[in-house]
């Protein structure tokens, strides 16, 4: 059972995103997203697997899985951080306006090269507008809480010993694998 797999085809995703084809840079194939994926991890540039995960996943998803990363990944350094996570986390649990808006407002003044900063704004951009109140509403790119989510995971990937970096990219490619099917991973 494929519960989270919006798309047939690798080329489907790709389609739907056109900055997939700058994110990634393997070529889209027609296979399906799963066995792309895997394809994509054991490539060259084993990294496409995680932008390929953000792009693959809906929304809520994708910033779940981001959170889930950071926490596998880095030991979270600041209260800040713990709280940028914390906002994504409660927009995911209840994705409503307010949540939404304050994963926003959190992120705005976060610093950028920071990966919780990056999750906050996945989440504060899943919809809404990104302008202020009192302005016409400006809805956020369809591509720009996969962009958010793939920089949140590829930025806490960079901190990371390049010795086990490779072990930290697997198991989060798993954990995306676990939220499209749990029964894909054996634990």
């Amino acid at each position: 059972m494929k519960r989270h797999i919006r798309f047939s085809t690798a080329q489907q995703v790709f389609e739907a995103f056109a900055t997939a084809a700058k994110d990634i840079q393997a070529p889209p194939t027609g296979e399906e997203p799963l066995v792309f994926l895997n394809s994509l991890l054991k490539g060259p540039t084993p990294e496409d697997a995680i932008s390929f995960c953000a792009y693959m996943l809906p929304r809520r998803e994708a910033v779940w899985w981001a959170c889930q990363c950071l926490r596998q990944i880095e030991a979270l350094s600041s209260d800040m951080e713990e709280q940028l996570i914390g906002k994504a986390e409660s927009w995911v649990k209840d994705p409503d306006e307010p949540a939404r808006q304050a994963a926003f407002e959190a992120a705005e003044t976060a610093p950028r090269q920071s990966p919780a900063t990056w999750v906050a704004f996945g989440a504060a951009w899943s919809g809404g507008s990104l302008s202020g109140p009192g302005s016409p509403p400006v809805p956020p790119p369809p591509y720009a809480t996969a962009q958010a989510v793939r920089a949140a995971v590829l930025t806490a990937l960079a901190k990371v010993n390049w010795r086990e970096r490779q072990t930290y990219l697997n198991a989060s490619v798993m954990s995306a694998l676990k939220l499209i099917d749990p029964d894909l991973v054996k634990t």
